[in-house]
């Protein structure tokens, strides 16, 4: 009977050792998305706040183009 309960004992243990590896796994592409989901909504507010820098760069420039073409002053 200990015969046939080796190979089971190894079958149980490999069983374990798969699922400890799954597990690994699993919580490393978790670790992954969280960095990614962070990251994305990192860069996405960076790029929303330079947006708003570049338009209002663009509307002072067209301002002063404008003053410029009427000959108008800029002080």
């Amino acid at each position: 009977m200990s015969l046939q309960e080796d190979p089971v004992q190894r079958e149980i243990h490999q069983d374990w050792a798969n699922r400890e590896y799954i597990e690994v796994i699993t919580s490393s592409i978790k670790k992954i998305a969280d960095f990614l989901n962070s990251f994305d909504m990192s860069c996405r507010s960076r790029l929303a706040t330079l947006n708003e820098k570049l338009t209002a760069l663009e509307r002072r420039i067209e301002y002063i183009e404008a003053r410029v073409t009427k000959g108008e002053t800029l002080t």
